[in-house]
């Protein structure tokens, strides 16, 4: 019989939790600054048009921040999306197959960020 209290206890699991926590944590007060960022430029300065926009992404430190933001937010989404597989998915192939799905298109979504953003 196996002893689940104490310190025999048996422990299984991936283990991620503290660390995903403090990702979760971290990629958003990166997603909440940028916002603050990019809402004075908004705010401050000449009335919102698409010169206003285009001026606004045509600096290289803007498309790097931007481009630091999107990694944080696919970031984000692949800490909560595996999270839910783990949770909720119990057929391992299903899963596996879902998580491989995810790490594709989120390298996918990177990839035409850099596109758009350096308009490669």
């Amino acid at each position: 019989m196996s002893q689940n209290y104490g310190t025999k206890r048996i422990v299984t699991g991936a283990h991620y939790g503290l660390r995903d926590w403090i990702a979760q944590r971290a990629t958003a007060i990166i997603m909440a600054l940028f916002t603050i960022v990019l809402l004075l430029q908004v705010v401050i300065g000449e009335p919102v048009s698409y010169y206003k926009w285009a001026a606004i992404f045509s600096q290289q430190w803007m498309k790097f921040l931007t481009f630091v933001v999107i990694i944080a937010i696919l970031y984000h989404v692949w800490v909560g999306v595996r999270d839910i597989f783990m949770d909720y998915i119990k057929p391992v192939g299903i899963r596996l197959g879902l998580q491989v799905f995810s790490i594709v298109w989120l390298v996918g979504c990177a990839g035409w960020s850099i596109q758009v953003l350096w308009r490669l």
